[in-house]
């Protein structure tokens, strides 16, 4: 009889060392590299976007690099679904001046269209990007061209996509959308706006704030705090109790033992 209360003393014992390992290696992940080579301004609103969403995330300095966001490997997936809602990190601005840096002697007039073209769109995108609420804009532009001699010239044209918060009144938005890029585009501002199509994409809201908070070796929700603190302290209360058990179990066998021995020596002296 003692010895299979013994067994399942271990027993238990085992089962609570197993379940406190278990949640030890799930507080103790690996981190990540998010993102990397990103410019000051980049990573400082990935940070804000990560931090506000209850993501734990750290910056480093790479030198001539940039910018590294680090975080957990199990926040992964969330930090990635944040980002893309938020729209980050931001493409890289390139103003006009950058597009038409000469880099050899002469440019065909071929490399002066696209440059020019590719100028204009990001010029366009980064003044949509600034009106509030806007997550995203793209901007396609095509210049009126000649196909083929005789053939009639291609009108200009223009597409534009915004990506939005759902506090965007797209409606009297698209007004000035269309005003603006009319007025940016040669061979559109005297034309009508059917020339220009503007999309409209709402992104996913985000998921609100989480509060983390730190139990011992953990980083949980506040919402979980008290569910882990009550397993934690039942494992522990299951370990004493288990312990002062095998205890009382070792002392009384002992005894037993003893009181056994003392009978035997009794007998042999009689």
């Amino acid at each position: 009889m003692v010895i299979k209360m013994l067994d399942l003393v271990k027993k238990i014992k085992n089962a609570a060392y197993l379940v406190f390992i278990v949640l030890i290696l799930q507080a103790c992940t690996s981190d990540v590299i998010l993102l990397s080579k990103l410019s000051e301004n980049d990573a400082n609103e990935v940070m804000g976007a990560l931090l506000s969403q209850g993501i734990p995330a750290k910056k480093n300095s790479e030198k001539k690099d940039g910018y590294n966001i680090v975080i957990q490997e199990k926040a992964m997936s969330r930090a990635v679904a944040i980002l893309k809602s938020a729209g980050l990190p931001n493409r890289t601005k390139v103003s006009l001046g950058d597009v038409f840096k000469k880099e050899g002697v002469i440019s065909t007039p071929l490399e002066e269209r696209a440059r020019y073209i590719y100028a204009l769109s990001q010029e366009l995108e980064h003044t949509i990007s600034q009106i509030d609420n806007v997550v995203l804009a793209r901007v396609h532009v095509v210049l009126p061209e000649r196909v083929a001699p005789g053939q009639p010239v291609q009108p200009s044209s223009a597409a534009v996509f915004i990506k939005h918060l759902p506090e965007l009144d797209s409606d009297t938005i698209e007004h000035r959308v269309l005003a603006m890029v009319s007025r940016s585009i040669p061979g559109l501002s005297s034309k009508k706006d059917q020339k220009i199509s503007v999309s409209f994409v709402e992104t996913m809201p985000s998921i609100g704030a989480i509060e983390w908070v730190s139990v011992g070796p953990f980083i949980v929700q506040k919402t979980s705090e008290k569910q882990l603190v009550k397993v934690l302290v039942s494992l522990v209360l299951v370990s004493l109790i288990s312990v002062i058990f095998a205890i009382l179990m070792l002392l009384s066998k002992t005894r037993l033992w003893i009181v056994t021995k003392i009978t035997f020596l009794q007998r042999i002296a009689v």
